[in-house]
């Protein structure tokens, strides 16, 4: 039988209504100390609709920040913070994975309490900048991570994985896309190592691996969801042979039993369709860079080929709460403010009006 969007779906623990997923997006809009708020609660429960919510990134440490005011999972007021969330969601019927993004290189001394450097798989710049409230500031060179420090960032995955269980959400989503801490180690030109986690695909697999398999070990692998975006170039990544590497991440990953892969499709579609071909379990494909009055044609068109079993949409979901109703009934969507995409009050976050 022929999927089509409103037909359920199996993903890890979850017989989902739908197949309308929100993407992750980070707003910037926590307080002081990675705290999400009561507005933050009243955005996702508003969105509760959505088959599955993956939440902005949340840094699993405090070297994990990557930009201002984004949240966290690693501390006892987080996680205090995070259950309101959890809570709102679910009083509404709603399942939410935290997305867990360490940002490696993209960081700042400015973020961290510390002053010290961001940390990352080589000591190699992005080239990028920070919005740092007052200005650009421009990344520095990071420290490179030691073998002990490895095994440290992945004992915070996992910390954080367990935190995010506590604070109430039905799982975790790791961030392997975008240019952040686990697609460096993916790539060859942020990765430059010449030990066991640099060099040939096998070696530069192997922290991701490791992470999934710490993370998964904690939970339960039905509770972990894995990001990619293979072939793209987002924060100065370069990947020089995607399909070999996502091939070969692809089968490493397979034996956890994860709940779902989630591919951002920036890069060449064939890539998707290999893995789609190699992967056990629920596929998520968020087909980035469509036009959203084209979303629900490319979505049905994904499933009925099928290339997913879900589809994601971050943009549609910001601006719609009730994004999977306007599809279903063909309603027409509102219109996203971009000057309100990243910080400041309740405007473009929570007063975008529903159906009706």
């Amino acid at each position: 039988m022929t999927n089509n969007l409103f037909d359920t779906v199996r993903i890890g623990r979850h017989e989902l209504p739908h197949r309308l997923v929100m993407a992750p997006m980070t707003r910037s809009r926590a307080e002081d100390g990675g705290l999400v708020t009561e507005l933050t609660a009243e955005y996702y429960a508003q969105r509760a609709g959505a088959a599955l919510i993956v939440t902005e990134g949340v840094q699993p440490s405090m070297r994990g920040q990557g930009y201002i005011q984004t949240p966290g999972l690693h501390t006892d007021e987080q996680i205090a913070a995070w259950r309101k969330v959890t809570d709102a969601v679910h009083a509404e019927g709603g399942v939410i994975f935290a997305q867990l993004m360490h940002a490696g290189r993209i960081g700042h001394p400015t973020l961290y309490p510390d002053g010290g450097l961001p940390e990352a798989p080589s000591a190699v710049a992005s080239g990028g900048q920070l919005f740092s409230g007052a200005g650009m500031l421009d990344h520095p060179e990071p420290r490179e991570l030691s073998l002990d420090d490895i095994a440290r960032v992945i004992d915070e995955f996992t910390a954080a994985a367990r935190n995010a269980v506590e604070a109430g959400f039905d799982g975790v989503e790791l961030h392997g896309a975008n240019g952040y801490l686990i697609q460096q180690f993916l790539s060859d030109n942020a990765n430059r190592r010449t030990d066991a986690y640099g060099g040939s695909v096998e070696n530069r697999i192997r922290f991701a691996v490791e992470v999934t398999q710490a993370v998964s070990d904690a939970i339960g692998g039905d509770r972990v969801g894995f990001r990619v975006s293979p072939g793209g170039t987002f924060n100065g990544i370069t990947e020089e042979n995607p399909e070999e590497l996502y091939t070969a991440l692809t089968k490493a990953l397979a034996p956890y039993g994860l709940a779902y892969l989630h591919v951002t499709e920036v890069g060449d579609p064939a890539i998707t369709d290999r893995i789609r071909r190699d992967w056990p379990a629920a596929l998520i494909l968020n087909p980035a860079g469509k036009p959203l009055e084209e979303a629900a044609e490319h979505a049905e068109r994904a499933l009925r080929d099928g290339r997913a079993d879900a589809v994601a949409y971050g943009r549609l979901w910001l601006a719609n709460p009730d994004a999977h109703e306007r599809i279903r009934t063909g309603a027409s969507f509102n219109t996203d403010d971009p000057d309100t995409y990243y910080g400041g009050d309740h405007r473009g976050y929570t007063d975008y009006a529903p159906l009706g």
